[in-house]
């Protein structure tokens, strides 16, 4: 876990309200209209998971690009809002079909956790229009698993509420 602490005071991360630690780490100053009011180009972030940790469900108004830079892989689970699924697998093990950078579609609910035997990842996520806490929603398990009843088991599993 040394290198853990390293990355958290290193990044100067904090805690995230889904789990996890981050910091951002660019923030346009281009602003871009959307649906939602005025909103940055694009943002950027640092985000460590550890073990036994995990990013609870949630979702956005825009698309965020994950991109993996050391440790364990990330499995994150993704619900559509047609009610399929996804797993991404976000590692550096290419051959073994892992992704070094992937999309999780905006709208989208995802979670994610940090699988493997270091204790950690360290991934970046950058998001276009850029991210705003005013369009960050955080999963309630019995509205989720209302909406999604064939994840039930998954989605208790990723919530704290």
């Amino acid at each position: 876990m040394d290198r853990v602490h390293f990355l958290v005071n290193h990044l100067h991360l904090e805690p995230h309200p889904e789990g996890g630690y981050y910091a951002e780490t660019y923030r346009s100053g281009l602003q871009v209209h959307t649906s939602v009011g005025l909103r940055s180009a694009s943002t950027a972030i640092y985000f460590l998971l550890t073990d036994g940790n995990f990013s609870a469900f949630h979702r956005i108004k825009s698309d965020e690009c994950w991109h993996h830079y050391e440790g364990d892989t990330v499995n994150i689970h993704v619900l559509h809002p047609n009610g399929g699924y996804e797993l991404i697998k976000l590692g550096k093990d290419v051959e073994a079909g892992e992704l070094q950078q992937a999309v999780v579609p905006a709208e989208a609910w995802f979670a994610s956790e940090s699988t493997g035997q270091l204790g950690y990842a360290l991934v970046g996520c950058t998001v276009a229009p850029g991210f705003d806490f005013a369009d960050f929603e955080l999963a309630h398990a019995a509205s989720l698993s209302k909406d999604f009843p064939q994840h039930n088991n998954l989605i208790r599993r990723f919530t704290r509420v």
